[in-house]
């Protein structure tokens, strides 16, 4: 997409409004829908940060990670654990080491610190790993989600293992999702479309030529993939406080193949996709999940349609493979100033 850039006056005022929309559906939509809906707003502000922050390593250095919920679950399981009260860790986790059982954080720095954890972690098991590239890559970032997984389960002491961990306090609210979204949004599009950012697509293009003008190709993708783990951790984070009690199987294959549906519907390349998909891939998800149960409008009975929604996504996947393989909006962004600056002449589409 080509074209100038806004000012950034116009941009600074962009953004204002789109801040001032959002506080406003922010605290005008639990009094103008149901509870139901209100959730399902709260899991789609989740998502969008898991996605988005998914889509810059997957999209824009064009290293497909499938790793990224194992990020998710040690930021659930970070945050649970530092904010669980003294008394329930004596209940549910009596043989966490004193250091650990002696204080329960506040919801705001235990989801900064398990976003903290999860970035420090991203640093040592991406230091090998982002030097690998197309299968393999994926391959391995898939055997970095299932020693996450293993380790869940066997360390009893700080996860409870395989059992339900529970406890957590239900404090992802309304806000709180979107507030996080709203700062996940604004610093991937900065970093993104910043002379930094660039080197992203440098990266994906060409590695060869990115070599040849001295560019290092390490330093790029693992800085993405830093940044993609500190939100992956966020929003795991969120997740947790939001579900209140959960287990290793809750972030595992069927959660990967969930994100990156989204993800590649709606286009790997751009943030506005994320969006898009995330918002597609749940709507069309809680409208089939409803007429699973069956339907009747007196004149039309349809039966109940039990794993419909499955099959329509499964098949919405294909679809977007064989006709729109770099996803709805491809590289594209849709908000143009500050927060999404449109693509100069000469980018890839």
């Amino acid at each position: 997409m080509s074209g100038p850039a806004l000012s950034r006056p116009a941009g600074l005022i962009v953004f204002g409004a789109v801040l001032i929309l959002v506080a406003a559906v922010t605290l005008a939509l639990p009094h103008m829908v149901n509870n139901y809906l209100v959730r399902v707003v709260i899991v789609m502000c989740i998502d969008v940060i898991l996605v988005a922050s998914m889509g810059l390593g997957n999209g824009f250095t064009g290293v497909f990670s499938l790793g990224h919920v194992g990020f998710v679950a040690v930021g659930a399981y970070t945050s649970g654990i530092l904010s669980l009260p003294v008394t329930m860790k004596h209940a549910f986790l009596p043989d966490l080491p004193h250091w650990l059982a002696s204080f329960s954080l506040p919801f705001l720095p235990a989801t900064i610190a398990a976003g903290l954890v999860c970035a420090a972690l991203a640093a040592v098991v991406g230091a090998p790993l982002m030097r690998l590239s197309g299968y393999f890559v994926s391959v391995a970032t898939l055997g970095f989600l299932i020693i996450v997984n293993v380790v869940l389960i066997n360390a009893s002491d700080f996860t409870r293992g395989a059992r339900t961990f529970a406890g957590v306090p239900l404090q992802t609210t309304l806000p709180w999702a979107m507030g996080w979204m709203v700062v996940t949004l604004t610093v991937l599009a900065r970093i993104a479309y910043s002379p930094f950012g660039r080197r992203f697509r440098v990266v994906r293009e060409d590695p060869i030529a990115a070599r040849a003008v001295g560019l290092s190709i390490l330093p790029v993708r693992l800085s993405a993939f830093i940044v993609g783990a500190f939100f992956a951790g966020v929003g795991g984070s969120l997740y947790g406080h939001y579900l209140g009690a959960f287990s290793p199987a809750s972030f595992y294959l069927p959660y990967t193949f969930a994100l990156v549906s989204m993800l590649v519907i709606g286009g790997m390349g751009s943030i506005s996709g994320a969006v898009l998909g995330v918002v597609l891939v749940t709507v069309t998800s809680e409208v089939l999940r409803n007429l699973e149960r069956g339907l009747d409008l007196g004149v039309i009975h349809i039966p109940p349609l039990y794993g419909a929604s499955q099959i329509v996504l499964g098949m919405m996947f294909i679809l977007v493979m064989i006709f729109r393989p770099s996803g709805l909006m491809g590289d594209r962004e849709v908000s143009p100033g500050l927060f999404l600056r449109r693509k100069p002449t000469g980018e890839r589409e």
